[in-house]
């Protein structure tokens, strides 16, 4: 800890090299923020993502999802409780783009160069008109007791999809999110370091937040009051970027994150202030599609988590709601995550409103059905023919098919659902596949089955694995999965009156604190339903595959790089086209597969010298023509 305060105080000194510089402590500073925002930022490429036509005026279009608007909106802005972005919402609205566009960094068109999603502007959801996604949040902070007013972000930031054909935007609501969150955040860094470093742009940003009506003193203590500020923040944002990029890191680029080691970074470096703590991020994922995920008996990629409420916490304290581990100013594990409303906007939002197999439907937030009127017809033939082939070949891993009619009944009159709980209520009980037998990347399921952490004993977590000094050490899932229980149970006790246990069992989605790294000892990947698939590109957990064509494809069929970032959808591979501002490599100059970026596993093959241990599902290669079946089949569920 206390390295990190004096790397902290070095950075600080050199981005505050005085409240009154002259010309040539300015270019020195100057240079070293910028030298600094390139450190941030990786040296990420940017500038050939292709941003959403919608921006230009394309025609929108929401897929029908059994959600009304009234719904979306609340799902797109209404926060949870996070503190995100580095700055405070009257920063970032007054913040420039870097560069010289003179633009302002939240104006939506430039923000869609990173993927996110423009949103209308609502006087009570969105008054400031962010992106979807983008949500303010207000309180006290619970570490220090001071106000707070900041954009963070929602789960729909990375959980909405935007898919673009013909000049028409097709937006997926629970989709993967073609986003590049790291991407973001290094040119938020280098706006405020550009900012930081004078000249006229320092003033504009100066006089956007101090207002016009200062005396001249006023004003310069205020602008020498901003100028320590901005360092503070600057510095703060740029020694957690560098504590993360350790040896190892994968770039994680467009339409991917390293979502728990992130997770992990936040909570425990963050939030204990212990370097230690930290992990590069080394596996990178899809962002998963989110619809029937309350009615799945374990989520996560790995099938790791069980409770809803500790998935919906645990990813608010991810994209930075604020937890007090300590026992003042508020009592310990108090945060800024508003439980009820992740349950009530969230959560009850995905559920529907009853047990699918009442109806034998989802009657919450519902999977996508291909709108033939933008992206073609389907041939019923041809998807006939997958229908058998499905059944053949798909459904021993991902269950049959959740769609009506006699293709449907195994769906909801198999042995496929839980036993009803005491609350009446019945989980569809996904398959889970060693990872040794599917033959995928196994960075993600394996880096969280090996992390650990170190905590001090005053947070009273339990099951440690041993002593380090003054600290414990414990399994990284199981003590994530601790502190956002007692974090959640602290809101629940602090409200007035208590919450009561059967409203907490109600919230917490009639389901214990499940967390596991292993299923029977090995490390696992989930199979789930594949209705709605198609809306999902790109494919397996790590967004190693542009197309489902690809995926079902031998191994030496699979493209070795592709590139991601653009929206244009390619409607006969059913994917996202090969362009955009971020190649994505799977396998090294000598053709061995990268960890965290390998498209090996899934694989439909004959077993040659070739692809030998990368995961043979059946012993026969799909045909072309069978390729095509499937697909067409895809596209009806």
């Amino acid at each position: 800890m206390g390295r990190g305060k004096s790397d902290r105080s070095r950075l600080f000194r050199i981005l505050a090299l005085g409240a009154r510089p002259n010309a040539a402590s300015l270019g020195i500073r100057a240079a070293g923020l910028l030298a600094a925002a390139a450190i941030v930022s990786g040296g990420a490429e940017r500038g050939s993502a292709q941003p959403p036509a919608a921006a230009s005026g394309a025609n929108i279009v929401w897929l029908e999802q059994n959600w009304g608007a009234d719904q979306r909106l609340r799902y797109h802005h209404q926060s949870q409780g996070t503190l995100t972005l580095p700055v405070s919402s009257s920063w970032l609205l007054a913040l420039e783009q870097p560069g010289g566009s003179g633009g302002m960094f939240v104006d939506q068109a430039y923000l869609e160069t990173f993927g996110f999603i423009p949103s209308r502007e609502d006087a009570v959801a969105n008054r400031d008109g962010l992106p979807v996604g983008f949500a303010r949040s207000t309180g006290f902070n619970p570490r220090d007791g001071k106000a707070f007013d900041n954009i963070g972000f929602t789960c729909a930031a990375c959980h909405t999809g935007r898919i673009d054909f013909n000049g028409t935007s097709m937006l997926v609501d629970g989709g993967p999110a073609m986003i590049d969150l790291a991407g973001f955040g290094g040119e938020l860094a280098r706006a405020l370091f550009e900012t930081a470093a004078g000249g006229e742009r320092f003033t504009r940003f100066a006089d956007r937040i101090l207002g016009p009506d200062l005396r001249p003193l006023d004003r310069l203590r205020g602008r020498a009051r901003l100028r320590l500020e901005l360092a503070g923040a600057i510095a703060g944002q740029a020694i957690q970027e560098l504590r993360s990029r350790r040896p190892g890191s994968v770039t994680e680029g467009f339409g991917r994150l390293d979502a728990l080691n992130r997770i992990g970074n936040k909570v425990f470096g963050d939030g204990l202030g212990l370097r230690a703590n930290y992990r590069a991020t080394t596996a990178p994922v899809a962002f998963p599609h989110i619809w029937d995920t309350h009615w799945l008996d374990w989520v996560q990629y790995n099938s790791s988590i069980e409770q809803p409420m500790v998935r919906n916490a645990g990813e608010a304290m991810g994209v930075g709601a604020v937890v007090n581990f300590n026992a003042r100013p508020t009592p310990r594990y108090t945060s800024t995550i508003p439980i009820g409303r992740l349950y009530d906007s969230i959560e009850e939002e995905l559920r529907g409103p009853r047990q699918p197999l009442a109806g034998r439907e989802f009657t919450g937030l519902r999977s996508p059905r291909w709108p033939e009127q933008v992206l073609g017809p389907i041939d019923r033939q041809l998807a006939a023919q997958g229908s058998a082939l499905y059944r053949e070949r798909c459904s021993g891993c991902h269950l049959p098919a959740p769609v009506e009619g006699e293709d449907g009944e195994p769906f909801w009159t198999g042995n496929h659902w839980s036993a009803p709980n005491a609350a009446g209520e019945r989980y569809l009980v996904l398959r889970t596949i060693p990872v040794a037998t599917i033959g995928t990347d196994e960075a993600q399921a394996a880096d969280m089955a090996a992390r650990t952490i170190l905590a001090p004993a005053s947070l009273g977590l339990v099951r440690p694995l041993g002593r380090r000094g003054s600290l414990i050490e414990y399994g990284f899932g199981d003590a994530l999965g601790q502190v956002v229980e007692l974090s959640v149970d602290a809101w629940y006790g602090s409200q007035t009156p208590p919450v009561p246990a059967a409203d907490r069992d109600r919230m917490n989605g009639h389901r214990p604190n499940g967390i596991r790294d292993r299923v029977g000892g090995q490390l696992v990947y989930k199979a789930r339903p594949l209705n709605g698939i198609w809306a999902t590109a790109p494919f397996l957990h790590n967004g190693s595959i542009r197309t489902l064509y690809e995926l079902l494809s031998p191994y030496a069929e699979r493209a070795p790089q592709f590139r991601l970032g653009s929206r244009e959808f390619d409607a006969r591979d059913v994917g996202y086209v090969n362009a955009g501002g971020f190649l994505l490599q799977t396998v090294d100059a000598r053709g061995n597969p990268i960890r965290g970026n390998a498209n090996t596993g899934h694989l439909f093959d004959v077993a040659t010298p070739q692809n030998r241990g990368r995961g043979i599902i059946f012993t026969r290669a799909f045909t072309p023509e069978e390729r095509r079946a499937i697909i067409e089949f895809l596209k009806t569920i």
